[in-house]
């Protein structure tokens, strides 16, 4: 039985869409042409040398990277909160993020010099690692467990975090400075080719749920409901799980910890647009762009010369929208 679509205004979500990526291209803009160095557009134009040096090579990559972060998160994020049916639901719960966590800081320890160079690739390699062993855990006779899922990623988490722990208790101080350097969240200003695999990866992962927006919307109806309309929840759960996770593990690897975009940006444009996955979606990869491009602007600027590292500044902005999203839950949950 094939599933009823609603009617989503195509008008209205253009003009969402738009709307977003107007802001997304603007923040882009923004972040490559402010900076502590005082640098600007205006200087480029004028055949400045250290100009092109630091806003073409330094700033742009990382700015770009950044977008292409926030929107893999965020996207994650709406992705999972919509298998999950909670607005709790965030891509560091899953495991990877440990995982990823744990082979950044066990390259830092055991590769020695080279270590910092290998962090991303031993980073992305844990979260596959991570990816495999919460599948196979979550599994029974056959079926992706959801609440499994969820004890297995905060199990493996835990447990990375300790492996952690114990690593930085035996690094060198150099290794130490490295490790935490890591862990706090710090976006870089990347390699060609890094920016083009994390834009093929997220471009690929994005494009794979969005296809899925409709079973997301099948699922308010609870998983029964779901089954009714067509819905292959089997099919749905482990690909949510796996493209999910390549998003998470592919920002993790090139940027350390950054918490709180997957859950900040999905719930807010949810309150602002709507929960229609078909519109949710792409609305939550350009807005968790932009958002992650401003944070990042913020994070540079606010102390400068001195940088605040934007992993602490999501932290700092989604913490207390955590603890309100909870207290709104328990609000409206039903006495009894």
């Amino acid at each position: 039985m094939r599933r009823p679509r609603p009617p989503l205004s195509a008008r209205r979500a253009a003009g969402w869409l738009a709307g977003l990526g107007a802001l997304l291209l603007l923040a882009v803009a923004a972040g490559a042409a402010l900076g502590a160095s005082g640098l600007a557009w205006r200087d480029l134009a004028a055949g400045d040398g250290t100009a092109r040096l630091v806003l073409l090579e330094v700033r742009l990559p990382r700015v770009l990277l950044a977008a292409l972060l926030g929107g893999g998160l965020a996207v994650a994020g709406a992705a999972l909160q919509g298998l999950f049916r909670n607005p709790l639901a965030d891509p560091y719960v899953l495991g990877i993020a440990g995982g990823a966590s744990l082979g950044g800081v066990l390259a830092v320890v055991l590769a020695g010099a080279a270590g910092a160079r290998l962090v991303p690739a031993a980073a992305f390699a844990g979260a596959l690692g991570a990816l495999v062993l919460v599948e196979r855990l979550a599994t029974s006779r056959g079926r992706l467990d959801l609440y499994a899922l969820l004890l297995t990623g905060a199990v493996l988490n835990a447990f990375s975090g300790a492996l952690i722990f114990f690593l930085q208790s035996v690094a060198s101080s150099e290794q130490l400075h490295a490790i935490v350097f890591y862990l706090i969240g710090r976006l870089p200003s990347p390699p060609p080719r890094t920016l083009l695999f994390t834009a093929l990866a997220t471009a690929v992962a994005t494009a794979a749920l969005v296809r899925r927006a409709c079973d997301y919307n099948a699922l308010a109806l609870g998983e029964e409901g779901a089954a009714q309309l067509g819905v292959d929840l089997e099919r749905l759960k482990r690909a949510t799980f796996g493209w999910a996770s390549l998003l998470t593990a592919v920002a993790v690897a090139a940027a350390g910890p950054i918490g709180f975009v997957g859950l900040l940006l999905p719930h807010l444009l949810r309150l602002a647009a709507g929960p229609d996955h078909r519109l949710l979606l792409p609305a939550a990869l350009l807005g968790g762009g932009a958002f992650l491009v401003l944070a990042d602007l913020a994070a540079r600027t606010l102390l400068a010369p001195n940088e605040l590292p934007v992993g602490v500044l999501t932290a700092l902005l989604g913490g207390p929208f955590f603890l309100w999203l909870l207290r709104r839950r328990a609000r409206e949950a039903p006495d009894g």
